[in-house]
């Protein structure tokens, strides 16, 4: 059995944050949970979909985040509780439905995860979703710990329900990310089927009907707000004339940085775990008893500007302070250290940074930038890429997926990336507003996610690019995630469709499809070569699935390769692929024969035909 799935109340146990939240989930008693793997809420998924093969819970990866929101806002109007949960560039793609379902509200719980990425570890951007709850009228939690992310959940399906309006819960990474142990709770009975009741005066937006319900999320609001002014989750701690103000994990470096610095007989923090709608109420009265504020939070001044205008309301003149060049930053992550000297700095208080080791006599870490894996087949096709439009002016927008690593040289491949999908729709604009010829790139999941439309606008349009899209047979960025086009039998999994994306894209209307196997350098090159001499819209599918992927569900072996003496120091493995297997010892390119998979590529490339597999490892 599925260690989430153990029913043993009062049990103790190491889990990762994401970890907890699934089992929060379960103890919440979801039946129904819908997602689009994205770091740092990938775990969440993985275990969810776990435990869906070992129990009558429902669980899908979803085509995308919209996609995943609008089946979820299905299930939690037809009675049961549902869980959709996503990344916060995510919430970008789900945002056409998550702005009118809140309208609409639902009749069983439903709570939508953001998890945001401050520094940005895996993303492209580092937007703070809180203003999504703010925007869409969504009351919103946040929790400050692992243990407290397992059971915020279920305060969190409470308070949909007694709303009718679905909730975010927003984590950010280090509560995603950290360890800690849990205590198991009881899980509640899942109702796994339900049943709609056609309410059309709620359920279809029509402007007449929206006009209505405007009105009602209005109400809602209201009364959470109410909710909020009580909840056990927004606490005042400690007393005195200095306050501070956090939420998330930023609410434990304040405790610490108040002990640390010996200033808890003088400092009271309010900590905001039901975050939005605001308690006003609480934040007026706090702010009432104090000489000055400090507001800790990572990301954007969200809290403090709701907080200065309730002063404002209240004829509060204190000094109230949050972001700023002196302060805090709306960059990156927070830590402790950080936290204890800006709360010093605001307060006054005397505080010393403890010294820094002396490192003068230790050597520099050499610099590792991230690469595509050993036996990566996107570094064969961006290889091939090159060689064919060699001697070509070329423009290569990129996308979302293991693959942006072709940005990097020797490979330099990707140009452009703004999101998921834009590879395929920004070619349609470089196409057109340049005489550069241009190849753009997609994986498998991005192109099922968020590539299709954009193919069709350029079939539909008419316009000149080449497209390449990486089906490596799996979402390899985020963990081994399926996707309409994987093979689930490979996983043992039963009972799943398949979408074949060579069909897929003829019966889109483009007229000039291949498809290589890129650890077959030349006939791929010359295969390129012919795609790229198209007038319109041609497409070359690059078929070979993830070595990782591939070696765990045992479909291939290593067999690695060596250099051999008739190499003549020509580097062009080196220079051409920068495979992280090669290394120089005493001047010569060497493989490392325990990452060296055998993909062959180097040893196509090589002048000297010097690289050969490897007789006795």
């Amino acid at each position: 059995m599925h260690k989430l799935l153990k029913d043993s109340p009062g049990e103790k146990i190491m889990l990762l944050g994401n970890e907890a939240i699934a089992r929060g989930a379960i103890e919440a008693g979801v039946a129904f949970a819908t997602t689009y793997p994205g770091t740092p809420s990938s775990e969440i998924s993985l275990k969810l979909f776990q435990m869906s093969q070992e129990s009558d819970l429902y669980f899908e990866y979803s085509t995308n985040e919209k996609v995943a929101l609008e089946v979820a806002a299905a299930a939690a109007n037809s009675g049961l509780r549902t869980f959709c949960m996503m990344k916060h560039v995510g919430l970008n793609v789900a945002a056409d439905p998550l702005m009118t379902l809140s309208y609409v509200g639902v009749t069983a719980g439903m709570v939508i995860l953001t998890a945001d990425d401050p520094a940005m570890f895996s993303s492209q951007n580092e937007q703070d979703n809180r203003y999504y709850a703010k925007f869409g009228g969504f009351p919103m939690m946040e929790p400050s710990s692992v243990a407290e992310a397992k059971d915020m959940i279920k305060d969190a399906f409470e308070l949909s329900e007694t709303l009718k309006q679905p909730v975010l819960l927003r984590t950010t990474t280090r509560i995603n990310h950290s360890n800690a142990f849990v205590t198991m709770g009881e899980m509640k009975e899942r109702i796994t089927k339900g049943r709609f009741d056609r309410d059309p005066m709620r359920c279809v937006t029509v402007p007449v009907v929206s006009r209505g319900l405007h009105v009602k999320l209005l109400e809602r609001l209201d009364q959470a707000q109410s909710m909020a002014e009580t909840s056990a989750l927004n606490y005042v701690q400690g007393d005195g004339p200095l306050g501070i103000i956090a939420n998330g994990v930023s609410f434990h470096y304040a405790e610490d940085a108040v002990k640390d610095l010996g200033i808890e007989d003088k400092t009271r923090i309010l900590r905001l775990g039901f975050s939005n709608p605001m308690p006003s109420g609480l934040i007026k009265k706090f702010l009432a008893g104090c000489e000055k504020v400090l507001v800790v939070e990572e990301g954007e001044p969200f809290m403090e500007e709701v907080v200065k205008s309730f002063a404002q309301e209240e004829g509060i003149t204190i000094p109230i302070r949050g972001k700023s060049a002196e302060l805090f930053s709306r960059l990156s992550e927070y830590d402790p250290a950080m936290v204890r000297e800006k709360v010093a700095a605001c307060f006054g208080i005397d505080y010393t940074p403890s010294p820094k080791l002396d490192l003068s006599d230790v050597p520099e870490i050499a610099n590792r930038p991230p690469n595509l894996c050993s036996g990566c087949s996107h570094r064969a096709t961006f290889y091939a890429v090159q060689k064919a439009a060699e001697g070509m002016d070329i423009v290569c927008p990129n996308d979302i997926g293991c693959y942006t690593l072709g940005f990097m040289p020797p490979l330099s491949t990707g140009d452009f990336v703004i999101c998921m999908g834009s590879s395929v729709s920004s070619a349609c604009g470089f196409g057109q507003a340049t005489d550069q010829k241009v190849i753009s790139f997609i994986g498998d999941s991005t192109f099922f996610h968020s590539g299709i439309t954009g193919l069709v606008n350029a079939v539909f349009n008419n316009h000149n690019f080449t497209l390449v899209i990486l089906e490596n047979d799996i979402t390899a960025m985020t963990g081994h995630q399926p996707h309409p086009g994987v093979d689930m039998e490979r996983l043992g999994l039963s009972g799943y469709g398949r979408v074949n994306i060579e069909e897929l894209v003829r019966a889109l209307g483009v007229e000039h499809v291949s498809v290589i196997k890129p650890f077959k350098v030349k006939k791929s090159v010359d295969t390129i070569k012919e795609a790229l001499e198209f007038k319109g819209v041609s497409v070359v599918i690059a078929k070979e699935p993830c070595i990782l992927f591939a070696r765990s569900i045992k479909l291939k072996k290593a067999r690695p390769f060596e250099v051999t003496s008739k190499c003549t120091d020509h580097k062009e493995c080196i220079n051409g692929i920068a495979c992280p297997s090669f290394f120089i010892e005493e001047g010569r390119v060497k493989i490392d024969a325990n990452t060296c998979v055998g993909c062959a590529l180097c040893a196509q490339i090589c002048p000297d035909n010097a690289i050969r597999p490897l007789k006795n490892k």
